[in-house]
């Protein structure tokens, strides 16, 4: 039992140094110091409807903490796209996460970055990009990109360190709502859910 909590201490804290030397070598690519917290994930990959048989698209996985939470939320890791900027954080994510469609793309060019995927339907889309670090439109231009590829109403749900949403009400649009406040993170996260119809 101690040889096993020893063993998961450091496979975490070798994923906070992971995600630490991400943060340095490119803070503009990973928006937080720390990985998202398990509690975090959870509740981000509690939106998804792993009874609809379609596909989910992650955004940003890191070091792939939200990725497993998608998979316990019941997704086979086949029916999971999920799209990281890093080379590094991807060629861990292949590694350590076998099954899952990991690409090493772009999320703000998705027809190039989803290849065989860009003409899927996704039954949810669970972003960790740190938005805050691009402009407005782009912002805008990636969440309707991203709706378009869903059907009316399924979510896309966005983890963000800032109180307001990082994205801008546009109601003729989309729709925006708050999903949860989760202080069991570092730094503390909010979470958002934008949809249509």
């Amino acid at each position: 039992m101690e040889l096993r909590l020893k063993e998961r201490l450091g496979r975490k804290f070798d994923e906070e140094i992971r995600f630490f030397k991400g943060w340095i070598d490119g803070p503009k690519s990973v928006g937080a110091i720390l990985p998202t917290s398990a509690v975090t994930a959870r509740r981000m990959a509690s939106v998804i409807n792993p009874a609809s048989g379609l596909p989910v698209l992650e955004l940003g996985p890191g070091t792939g903490i939200i990725t497993k939470a998608i998979i316990d939320r019941g997704v086979a890791t086949e029916n999971i796209v999920s799209i990281e900027y890093s080379t590094d954080f991807y060629q861990h994510l292949k590694r350590t996460i076998p099954g899952v469609n990991f690409i090493n793309g772009d999320a703000f060019d998705l027809d190039t970055t989803l290849g065989d995927w860009k003409d899927r339907k996704f039954d949810a889309v669970i972003s960790a990009i740190p938005m805050l670090s691009f402009p407005m439109e782009k912002r805008i231009a990636l969440l309707e990109d991203l709706l378009d590829r869903m059907p009316p109403g399924r979510p896309v749900v966005q983890i963000t360190y800032s109180p307001v949403s990082p994205i801008d009400a546009r109601p003729d649009r989309f729709h925006i709502r708050h999903l949860d406040f989760v202080v069991r993170n570092i730094p503390p996260a909010q979470l958002w859910v934008y949809s249509r119809g």
